[in-house]
């Protein structure tokens, strides 16, 4: 998919909402658990419910991975749900992924190829060679791990000295093929938001930490919404265990229709 696809969407739709597909079996209701597929069953009826207000979904690998095989199935279902049933939707696989170039390259293959997901989030600790192998592909985009809104973020990422987020940043726009990246900025650390969009300011971002971590939407948008809206606004918790019982689905799309309804508010805004 192509940013600007992305992009009319978002305008179309009046939301910039990304869903988080984050499936714990100790939180699904327990009427699913009799499934064939718990997970699967819960990620299709969260999607049916928030479609119409969101323009795309991130499953967070580690949910499913800790399934094993079961969990890698559920994964396959529900992206190839996504790309059958709602094809306009970004699809993000969260999996943190970054390594030496050839095993970078299997990864790629992965989630670009295998999965056919729109991307992947990566870690950019090892640098450049671990990166490009993500970039070579067309109409696929890397999600750079820039500012997280954990608090271990500033162990490294806001050293006073010399911030790695900004170093990060910097270096990954001399990169082969980097009009293909994407950035992760948490939503708490709106403060470094203006920087990170003076050194970036045509990027899109991916803005995990509004809702349940306590970050705010209305301050993300003010400062890092730019001429093509350029955000993508994660929420996970706050969606899809909005309700524990059989009106699960129902109490995640009135959420997600809140959240909606306020981006729609910010877009009218500060979207110029």
């Amino acid at each position: 998919m192509t940013l600007a696809f992305l992009t009319e969407q978002i305008l179309a739709k009046k939301t910039f909402l990304c869903v988080g597909l984050d499936p714990d079996l100790d939180k699904l209701p327990k009427h699913l658990l009799t499934e064939s597929d718990p997970v699967f069953a819960f990620n299709k009826a969260i999607i049916d419910a928030t479609a119409p207000y969101s323009v795309a979904y991130k499953p967070n690998l580690a949910f499913y991975e800790v399934l094993g095989t079961k969990g890698w199935t559920s994964l396959e279902k529900t992206i190839d749900y996504l790309n059958t049933h709602y094809p306009n939707h970004f699809t993000i696989a969260d999996a943190k992924r970054g390594d030496i170039g050839n095993t970078s390259r299997m990864y790629a293959k992965t989630f670009f190829e295998l999965l056919n997901f729109d991307s992947v989030t990566v870690a950019p600790y090892m640098g450049k060679d671990s990166v490009e192998p993500f970039l070579e592909f067309e109409g696929k985009h890397t999600i750079l791990l820039a500012l997280t809104s954990n608090e271990g973020a500033s162990d490294f990422q806001l050293n006073k000295k010399d911030r790695l987020f900004e170093k990060v940043i910097e270096t990954s726009r001399k990169w082969k093929n980097a009009e293909n990246l994407m950035y992760v900025v948490g939503a708490t650390q709106t403060n470094h938001l203006k920087k990170i969009r003076e050194l970036i300011p045509e990027s899109f971002l991916l803005i995990p930490g509004v809702g349940a971590q306590g970050g705010s939407l209305e301050e993300v948008c003010r400062i890092g919404m730019n001429k093509n809206i350029g955000l993508l606004v994660n929420s996970s918790r706050g969606i899809i265990y909005q309700s524990g019982g059989s009106d699960f689905a129902d109490k995640a799309m009135e959420e997600a229709q809140k959240i909606q309804g306020e981006m729609a508010k910010y877009l009218e805004e500060y979207c110029h």
